[in-house]
């Protein structure tokens, strides 16, 4: 293995000691009422390696690299930025958000189970008031036949 290489990996193997999956969906927190907060983060990082091997004394290297010598360096650079909390209740999961640059589609996809709920309980409501006018109906239809 020539040098370069053992810096892009001695970089890599630091990078993955740093971000690994519970920085990115950390570690739950549950509340006293058994609401879990899950946050959850943005990781960006990167890194950068160049190295070059010098002859000494003028002479061509050699394929054991005695005659030469080696400078190199290498970077990184991780950036973890929290962007939202996970909340798990009992009847229901929403995402809150940390900052206020939410898209559209966020917002949108966020509103889904309350625009369910209200759906929901309107049908709920539309069908007991049927059942109820049916059941009425039938009780004057019963009473003018007497």
């Amino acid at each position: 293995m020539n040098p370069i290489e053992g810096l892009l990996n001695v970089s890599m193997e630091k990078i993955k000691a740093m971000v690994d999956v519970n920085t990115i969906v950390g570690d739950p927190v549950t509340a006293a009422d058994g609401t879990t907060v899950i946050p959850v983060s943005k990781v960006s990082f990167g890194f950068g390696a160049g190295g070059s091997e010098f002859a000494q004394g003028g002479k061509d290297t050699d394929n054991n690299g005695d005659n030469t010598m080696f400078g190199g360096g290498a970077g990184s650079g991780v950036s973890i930025n929290p962007i939202a909390f996970l909340v798990v209740g009992k009847d229901q999961v929403r995402i809150l958000p940390i900052t206020n640059n939410v898209s559209t589609a966020d917002r949108i996809i966020d509103s889904v189970p309350d625009i369910l709920n209200k759906i929901n309980g309107f049908i709920k409501d539309f069908t007991s008031k049927n059942d109820s006018s049916k059941e009425e109906n039938v009780q004057d239809k019963e009473e003018e036949q007497e």
